[in-house]
């Protein structure tokens, strides 16, 4: 008889196993934990991180904090009260923890022992509390608040916030424009800065006046420091009268006390993420050039606090910086910038030079470095699966850094992820774009795949080698689909010429790169040309509606939260500067422009079933927007549907409205691309 080796034998199971496993599905996908912020203790040996498991039958997405040692091992639940626990920060001295809670009732500071015990509130706020951080000393504690800009005491906050909900008259009064933004109005309310001492007292505000400090954001770096020696605190804010049309963020630095502030940056266009050196020489932030364009790229900027001079550091490097953070010995930047569909992290001296990286391939985020400077601790996710913790020495450059968490193997186990396949084609000119296969389990090359077209928002944005839990790709491909994600002109990581290249421009050289980036993959041998679909959101949604009036190439498609009619969009979306950069002006002012690129304007040649989606408190693309598309669609008589949320804005995030949303779009997809 043959001996069959310990390898031989491993490699025959290893095909029987792989068709076991189950296609990725939707229950999967909302079964997983979602693992954000992690933050390494002071002696290097454990990390704190955030937990957030979505329940489906609750309709709610609970966080809790976690602990984990940094060198692996198994992590352990901190908090179990509440239903939103979030930011944990270690004391300087590594003795505490403060925390965001609602255990309490309402959204507060809370302090416990490093090990999780002796949990107390710190703050008791009528207008709550988020984003905290410890001064250097672990004496006070920075956080932020929205307070009414005309109150100079929580005791008037707390009264005005009581009158507000004993009013049976839900009314809203507006004087000025960003009166509601993304998905809330903001009842006059603007963003403070406050300080509070760690030990218990009263709440200082730091940057008292109508504006925000920080102003708004998607998540992200924060744009407020400390100084290394407690003094002083720098931050981000607006002063634009009209919030709604500028870019124009600078940097201020006030007394950690309470003072007046110091403007130390004239740039016209967006400044951000100040973040002090350690040695307290330098802030470095990050800094666009174009007032007006949100997409612009962000440089990396050091201030020199005794010179008052500002330096580029990477002037000419055509990538744009996301966030920023200091090695403890004040030498190097580490910062995260995305390249061709992936996201690295880098560093680059203090005196300047070439940016290195450091991690690489994948999407790294939410970074910081150990108080040794050895290592990097970070979050880590891709096509493949979705975040976990790891770490990397800070001495070389890695693509296999080293997990610290595995919470969500245990979920995966049994489960057919498929691995993406990056391809690039001749865009519109001749330009290269790029893109993302994604195939079914079981993919067999001899058979014909029907294929979805994904086509990402922002317009500048991209699809990364990065996880999403709102168009997962492997949900899609799991249901028996050949998914293609493509990035054609406007999206970003290829460089700042080809991002550029999609203002004023929505439908022209970026549709020339889709339906290119279409017959590249419907002459690949394993698809069915005959099936194919195309989805997106936001700007995607626009490129849906957009492709509804110039080609009948699909057999569906699928809208959501799209623009389709730029005339109107401009009138009810809140930042206006975006159109404004994008269509050269307001639709009075360049009319022709506007009615050019809207989807609107070719409603006549609707012929393709199309599925809208679009939620209520969408104050992005409002939903009117949607109402217009599917209306338009009826009037056409085009086989069509709306799935609207009333409860959702620009995304769909409750996970049983997620649930609902993929059964919907998939069932879509089924009922025109059966054979």
């Amino acid at each position: 008889m043959r001996f069959v080796g310990p390898l031989l034998l491993v490699l025959l199971a290893a095909g029987p196993l792989a068709a076991q496993k189950k296609p990725f599905s939707i229950e999967k996908l909302l079964s997983l934990e979602r693992i954000s912020d992690p933050q390494a203790s002071p002696d290097g040996t454990k990390v704190l991180f955030a937990v957030t498991s979505p329940d489906v039958a609750r309709n709610t997405r609970p966080s809790q904090i976690w602990r984990a040692p940094l060198e692996g091992g198994a992590p352990q639940q901190v908090t179990r009260e509440g239903t939103r626990n979030q930011r944990a920060r270690w004391s300087p001295d590594g003795k505490r923890i403060a925390w965001i809670s609602n255990r309490g009732g309402s959204q507060q500071v809370w302090l416990m022992d490093a090990d999780g015990g002796n949990a107390r509130q710190l703050t008791d706020l009528p207008t709550e509390a988020d984003g905290l951080m410890w001064s250097p000393d672990g004496r006070r504690l920075l956080f932020t608040s929205d307070v009414d800009p005309e109150c100079r005491d929580m005791t008037c906050n707390k009264r005005k916030q009581e009158e507000r909900e004993r009013d049976a008259v839900k009314a809203e009064e507006f004087t000025r424009l960003l009166y509601r933004h993304w998905s809330s109005f903001k009842h006059g309310k603007r963003s403070h800065l406050f300080i509070v001492p760690a030990d218990g007292g009263s709440p200082i505000d730091l940057t008292p006046g109508d504006h925000a400090v920080p102003p708004f954001s998607l998540g992200g770096p924060d744009d407020y420091a400390f100084s290394p020696d407690g003094r002083e605190v720098a931050y981000v804010t607006c002063l634009d009268p009209v919030e709604a049309t500028s870019t124009n963020y600078d940097i201020f630095v006030a007394p950690a006390g309470g003072g007046p502030a110091k403007k130390i940056t004239a740039n016209p266009a967006w400044d951000a993420t100040p973040v002090y050196s350690p040695d307290g020489r330098y802030i470095a932030y990050r800094a666009q050039s174009r007032p007006g364009y949100e997409a612009d790229r962000f440089r990396l900027m050091l201030y020199d606090r005794q010179s008052g001079r500002h330096t580029g550091l990477t002037e000419n490097w055509d990538r744009s910086v996301d966030y920023l953070f200091w090695a403890p010995d004040s030498s190097r930047i580490y910062f995260g910038a995305e390249n061709e569909a992936t996201r690295p992290i880098w560093a680059i001296g203090a005196n300047g030079g070439e940016p290195r990286p450091v991690v690489t391939g994948a999407n790294n985020d939410d970074a910081g470095v150990t108080r040794d400077g050895a290592t990097l601790v970070f979050t880590r996710n891709s096509l493949r699966g979705p975040s976990e913790i790891f770490r990397a020495a800070t001495a070389a450059t890695t693509a296999n850094p080293q997990p610290v968490t595995r919470i969500n193997e245990p979920l995966l186990a049994g489960t057919h992820v498929s691995a993406p396949e990056p391809f690039s084609y001749a865009g519109a000119g001749g330009a290269t774009a790029h893109g993302w296969l994604v195939k079914p389990p079981r993919f067999n090359p001899q058979s014909r795949y029907p294929v979805i077209i994904l086509i990402h928002g922002g317009p500048q944005g991209a699809w990364e080698d990065g996880w999403t839990y709102r168009w997962n790709a492997q949900v899609f491909a799991g249901a028996g689909y050949v998914i293609a994600l493509l990035n054609p002109r406007g999206s970003t990581g290829y460089g700042q010429k080809f991002t550029d290249e999609i203002n004023a421009d929505w439908g022209g050289k970026v549709y020339e790169d889709i339906m290119n980036g279409v017959a590249h993959v419907e002459r690949l041998p394993y698809v069915d040309k005959e099936r194919f679909c195309a989805a997106g959101a936001s700007y995607g949604g626009y490129m849906i509606d957009w492709i509804a009036g110039h080609t009948d190439r699909f057999r569906c498609l699928v809208t959501h939260s799209g623009v389709f009619d730029l005339p109107s969009m401009y009138g009810s979306t809140e930042e206006l500067w975006f159109p404004e950069w994008e269509f050269r002006g307001t639709p009075w002012d360049n009319p022709e422009m506007y009615r050019r690129w809207s989807p609107s304007s070719y409603v006549k040649n609707f012929k393709t079933p199309t599925l809208v989606v679009h939620g209520q408190l969408d104050y992005r693309v409002d939903v009117s927007q949607g109402f217009q598309m599917f209306t338009a669609l009826q009037k056409m008589k085009v086989p069509s549907k709306m799935l609207y949320f009333p409860d959702e804005g620009h995304w769909v995030l409750k996970p049983a409205n997620s649930a609902r949303w993929y059964r919907e779009v998939l069932e879509w997809w089924r009922q025109w691309l059966a054979k």
